[in-house]
């Protein structure tokens, strides 16, 4: 070897730590300079969308409703509901109370165009409760959640808020889930007590055909890796909480694909629904996640076979798609089935005004 080849000779690492050690600094820088330019592209994009002027949900101030009793109702384990009822200003003899039960990693607020319109109209009395571990709720302390569990939750709300007189039922994803679990529990309440059900983008058990990824994935791989996943979240959830939250643009850009069908979504609206999923802590969101990927209650449906029923779905939905709520209707063929263009998973809120029609009009024919 020539003077020269030494001069130019790159080094290389001694030991093999050193070899490695170069190698991860390589990739951390690589990665690095990835990262940062990651955020800011998402940074620009998301400000972009943010900044439509045609939003149409621009200046609508969500999260405030009108709200005549709250308060919390303790289950027997110790966990606490948050429970909100208003009043009707126009009370009708013989009309149901309407109980709003909401979905996977959001609250109440969910539905807060139907309540809206709902207390506008003051012909019903309006329950709706935060489900266990979301929104103002209290978490379980120990244990996994359960959709048996969260049925007899609804159970109890009832029995507090609306101990008699007609009910309707509106339950959104893991909220109709909710519904046919109590439905399992308490056939006997179908005809009686509940007189009409209303079931939004939710499922009675495809799951393996959902693009949920998470619960599907975890239904297949079985207990070990959901142990050690709930595990993780459990001793380093702020952590997880704080990434979430660092990361929040991203979380936008995804709640936009995933939550929404139409192209150009209100960002207003899309923001107000990353905000609920963001306030649900990694802890809660594992450990609900065996109790949605192993739900199968198509049987329960049965229950629901002599009350009327409205089937409402995205024609875009991407959590359950449309292929569940047919399954649905396939079992219950007297149910109205509402399929709405260009609408994603949250389709009482991205397209309100047909969703508001059409409850309207099943409340009015009940």
């Amino acid at each position: 070897m020539t003077g020269s080849e030494r001069r130019f000779r790159i080094p290389r690492p001694r030991t093999a730590a050193g070899r490695v050690a170069g190698v991860v600094g390589a990739a951390v820088g690589v990665a690095a300079a990835g990262l940062a330019a990651g955020v800011v592209s998402e940074r620009v994009l998301v400000r972009r969308l943010k900044a439509d002027p045609a939003d149409p949900y621009a200046g609508e101030v969500f999260g405030e409703q009108r709200c005549d009793e709250a308060f919390r109702l303790e289950l027997p384990d110790g966990t606490d509901i948050h429970v909100e009822v208003v009043e009707p200003t126009r009370p009708v003899a013989g009309n149901p109370t309407v109980i709003l039960v909401h979905g996977f990693c959001l609250d109440m607020g969910t539905f807060h165009f139907q309540r809206k319109v709902l207390a506008e109209r003051g012909e019903h009395r309006i329950v709706a409760y935060d489900q266990p571990g979301h929104g103002r709720s209290g978490r379980l302390e120990t244990g996994e959640y359960d959709l048996g569990a969260l049925g007899r939750t609804l159970r109890r709300v009832i029995d507090r808020t609306a101990p008699e007189g007609p009910l309707v039922l509106v339950g959104h994803s893991m909220g109709g889930m909710t519904i046919m679990a109590f439905a399992e529990l308490y056939p006997e309440l179908f005809g009686d007590r509940v007189v009409g059900t209303v079931l939004i983008a939710t499922s009675g058990g495809l799951l393996a055909e959902s693009r949920l990824v998470a619960p599907a994935l975890l239904g297949r791989v079985g207990g070990p890796a959901l142990y050690l996943m709930s595990n993780a979240t459990r001793y380093g959830g702020k952590v997880i909480d704080a990434a979430r939250r660092s990361r929040s643009d991203v979380a936008w850009l995804l709640t936009r694909r995933y939550g929404f069908g139409s192209r150009r979504p209100s960002p207003a609206l899309v923001s107000y629904v990353e905000q609920m999923n963001s306030r649900t802590s990694a802890d809660t969101v594992t450990r609900y996640l065996r109790t949605i990927a192993t739900h199968s209650r198509h049987p329960a449906l049965a229950a629901l076979a002599g009350t009327p029923v409205l089937v409402v779905v995205g024609d875009r939905d991407m959590i359950t798609p449309v292929a569940h709520s047919e399954e649905i209707v396939r079992r219950l063929p007297h149910a109205e089935f509402l399929k709405i263009p260009d609408s994603g998973h949250v389709v009482m809120l991205e397209h309100a005004d047909e969703v508001n029609a059409a409850l309207t009009r099943f409340l009015e024919a009940l």
